[in-house]
């Protein structure tokens, strides 16, 4: 006959299935389907002077990211990873970083730049309106 598992053990494994599901849920949102990417409803982003010319602006509240490769030409992504769609979480060097598994994008054309992401960034359209930035 065998003894039942000591309630440390229960407890213990308890703990890891628990932590474990965290982990399926901070990177979850969508996965590598673009189909979510677009926002359903046209979102008015902010001022159009707040993206640098040749830099990138993130919107992680919208989960978008818009640069300006050259004045007045404006670029937007989805900035939910491709790999497990967690949203971008910083822009450094024209990179976008997914902080889940360390995939990189190009900001002005949504490549993969460093895996494990195998698909670029859904662009998404955007346009200058008014002095504003409207997505979708």
């Amino acid at each position: 006959m065998s003894q039942p598992p000591a309630r440390r053990t229960v407890l213990r494994g308890a703990a890891l299935v628990g932590a474990a599901g965290f982990g399926v849920a901070a990177c979850s949102g969508g996965g590598s389907d673009g189909a979510s990417a677009t926002p359903a409803e046209p979102v008015t982003l902010g001022a159009a002077t707040e993206v640098p010319v040749g830099g990138a602006k993130l919107y992680r509240e919208s989960r978008l990211l818009v640069s300006q490769p050259e004045k007045g030409q404006f670029k937007c992504f989805s900035a939910k990873c491709t790999h497990a769609g967690c949203v971008l979480d910083k822009i450094e060097r024209n990179q976008g970083n997914c902080p889940c598994h360390g995939s990189r994008f190009d900001v002005t054309t949504g490549k993969v730049i460093q895996g494990p992401a195998g698909k670029p960034l859904p662009e998404v359209p955007v346009k200058a309106e008014g002095g504003k930035l409207i997505a979708g």
